[in-house]
């Protein structure tokens, strides 16, 4: 018994080594080639037919139980190599009909000869018929379908990646997902473009094989007729029976694959990605409800009544139906029992004391550092027993915002505000309220980002991360938002994205001491000479807090502490002023400050102020101490409207926008611009690294 196992074993061994040596593809071409060239035994030509029926299948059964079409993405390759491996079939099988074809219809093998005698009872005028009916079948019904379908969907697919891939940009700014899970679904993505758009390609290949195999019966039948009369002197009858029945058997054999290989490419391209086999997808949506099985049993009953009818038939059927629809009705009943069961609670609560309790400590409850507070509508979101995914989605927004400015951001403390309107929610930072929004939960936001194609219909509304306008969509219509260039995302998406840019607004008010002693206590692990040396000898833990609030106001991570802490270690001894400490850091920092700011160019566009306006802002500065600029009210509106003219321009060309001041200046006109004109960078001169080049593009004067 273990014989036959051993010789698979090596029979599949030999193939896998051939595969892997790079000889498969040339093997099957110079198999293609002998087939059309030279002429084979009917042995031959049984072992490859059959061989086509068996790969024909395979393939069918792997369509029906592929999750996602790209599971299957050779399947174009495939649909290409057994379309040419039919037709060379049909090159070697002509040869063979039309040489041998007078000796008997058993001349071009036994496959052949059932089809033409057993399938089709022997009569050739029935095989034509049913012949031109599986033609009709496969080339208009399935063949044409399946293409439609194809070039449908690779148009929609391939319109639909710009917005998939801003969503993912959205997801990975968010911290919902990281780089790599980036990197994998932007493949996905190109994989399922490349797949639809090969279908597209590949029916046309199944199309013209349809084509073919009437050509070829109809050439094999002429020919037939003109060999067996005009070479072998025989009859008409005799020729028309022995060459048409060789010339339908023939037919048939080539049409059955195809027809098999058509249904699967059907298959593939109507599939909905899911995590379900196609078996289950079909019992658990078509029989998922048992009141259309109880109309149609309803039905079938009726018709079974009418006089004249199959009644038996018809009756039987509608009492099998009936019988399905009532298990059915029985186990959904059995889903909702033991769902409520498990729901119930463990054990009864306890009886709640009349005695009022006297006021403690406890009862002052401290404000949460992070709060998001949500209407009743919007519990399912957070609530992990319905499904709510949100939870999850902040997690990912503190480890992404966490990893990129460099100390762990606090949790966020979920709680439901019946004070709030249904589908609203509210982000609250030291119990103030730092942003809210209204959500349509079942609906997903559409964001137009500038540049869409066309409108769809929703609920207007607005991205109250970023102020863009927005529709909110149902969700089967995302695909052809994301065609027409909007970027959606679902309702988690937009809270966790608006959450993620609220922190990093507010970053520097989230660290505290905790957070600081936290930095120097990992730092320590590696530098604990370091770390002994600057707190509390050279800087306070206040002044190091005070610095770190000062460079994450500016946008500048504090991962660097280990830069950080030399700095401050060298130039604390001078004095404890934070703001000097902080320049004294944001200079050593310089690189990372360039590279956060202008990405991996090594020039920069600059924004510079006329040096007499320069002179009168570091005077203003002077007279208030070096606190904040006193400018006459006339001339800060100038200037903060120039700024936030010179701002917007740099962005519509795409660009950051960068002021360059002197290193007085820089903290002061920092604090100016801040709170109103978030996009723009302010740097001194000494925080440009020696190797980068600046580009001057624009100079504000005093006069203006």
């Amino acid at each position: 018994m273990a014989e036959p196992a051993s010789t698979a074993d090596n029979w599949l061994g030999s193939v896998g080594n051939i595969a892997r040596n790079g000889l498969g593809v040339p093997i099957l071409v110079m198999a293609l080639l002998s087939m059309i060239v030279l002429p084979l035994p009917p042995f031959l030509l049984d072992t490859f037919f059959s061989f086509n029926i068996a790969l024909s299948l395979v393939v069918l059964l792997v369509a029906v139980y592929a999750m996602r079409p790209v599971d299957f993405a050779i399947f174009p390759a495939i649909l290409l190599v057994a379309t040419l491996f039919r037709l060379a079939l049909n090159v070697a099988s002509t040869r063979v009909v039309l040489l041998e074809g007078h000796t008997g219809t058993d001349a071009a093998g036994h496959v052949i000869e059932s089809f033409g005698e057993f399938v089709v009872g022997g009569n050739y005028a029935v095989g034509l018929v049913v012949f031109v009916i599986l033609v009709i079948i496969n080339f208009v019904v399935v063949t044409k379908g399946a293409g439609r379908i194809s070039e449908v969907t690779a148009r929609f697919t391939l319109d639909a990646m710009p917005g998939k891939q801003m969503a993912i940009d959205a997801d990975l700014n968010a911290g919902i997902i990281d780089q790599e899970q980036a990197k994998q679904r932007r493949e996905e993505i190109a994989s399922e473009a490349e797949f639809y758009g090969s279908m597209d390609g590949a029916s046309k290949f199944v199309r013209g094989d349809a084509i073919a195999g009437i050509l070829i019966t109809a050439i094999n039948i002429l020919g037939g007729l003109a060999v067996g009369m005009g070479q072998h002197g025989m009859s008409i009858g005799d020729a028309t029976t022995n060459y048409t029945l060789l010339a339908i058997g023939d037919g048939l054999v080539a049409q059955i694959p195809s027809l098999l290989l058509s249904t699967a490419a059907g298959i593939m391209v109507t599939r909905v990605s899911s995590p379900q086999e196609m078996s289950q997808e079909v019992i658990g949506q078509l029989l998922g409800n048992p009141r259309p099985v109880w109309v149609a049993a309803g039905l079938l009953g009726v018709m079974g009544l009418v006089p004249g009818m199959p009644n038996v038939a018809f009756l039987s059927l509608a009492g099998l139906t009936a019988g399905i629809a009532w298990g059915m009705g029985r186990r959904a009943q059995a889903e909702a029992v033991a769902a409520e069961e498990a729901a119930a609670p463990a054990a009864e609560e306890a009886e709640p004391s009349t005695e009022p309790k006297e006021v403690g400590w406890d009862d002052v409850v401290p404000v949460d550092t992070i709060g998001l507070e949500v209407g009743y509508r919007l519990i399912p979101m957070v609530d992990r027993n319905q499904g709510g995914q949100l939870m999850d989605r902040i997690k990912g927004v503190r480890k992404k915002l966490s990893q990129d400015l460099g100390f762990l951001i606090p949790p966020v403390h979920i709680r439901d505000n019946l004070d709030l309107q249904p589908s609203r929610y509210r982000v609250v930072l030291m119990g103030v309220t730092a942003g809210e929004a209204t959500l349509h939960p079942d609906r997903e936001m559409a964001i137009n980002p500038g540049e869409v194609h066309g409108e769809i219909d929703g609920i207007e509304g607005q991205d109250p991360a970023f102020g863009l306008p927005a529709i909110w969509i149902d969700p089967a219509r995302r695909d052809e938002a994301q065609g027409m260039g909007y970027t959606v995302v679902d309702a988690n998406t937009v809270v966790a994205t608006h959450l993620s840019q609220i922190l990093q607004d507010h970053a520097h008010e989230l660290i505290g001491h905790e957070e600081v002693q936290n930095l120097l206590d990992k730092l320590k692990e590696n530098a604990p000479k370091l770390v002994e040396s600057l707190v509390p000898d050279t800087v306070s833990l206040g002044t190091l807090l005070r610095v770190l609030q000062n460079l994450l106001a500016d946008g500048i991570p504090v991962r660097d502490m280990r830069t950080i802490a030399e700095t401050l270690a060298q130039q604390g001894g001078r004095g404890q002023d934070a703001d000097s400490l902080t320049a004294a850091v944001r200079v050593a920092l310089r690189r990372l400050i360039f590279q956060h700011i202008n990405g991996t160019s090594d020039e920069m566009p600059v924004i510079t102020l006329d040096p007499k306006l320069e002179q009168l802002l570091q005077q203003s500065g002077q007279v208030s101490e070096g606190q904040e600029m006193t400018l006459e009210p006339g001339m800060a509106e100038r200037l903060h409207g120039a700024l936030a003219e010179k701002t917007q321009e740099r962005e519509l060309a795409g660009e950051p926008a960068v002021v360059l001041v002197s290193p007085a200046v820089r903290p002061l006109l920092a604090r100016f611009v801040r709170p109103t004109i978030p996009g723009l960078n302010v740097l001194s001169y000494n925080e440009v690294p020696d190797n980068k080049q600046l580009r001057v593009v624009a100079t504000v004067g005093a006069e203006g």
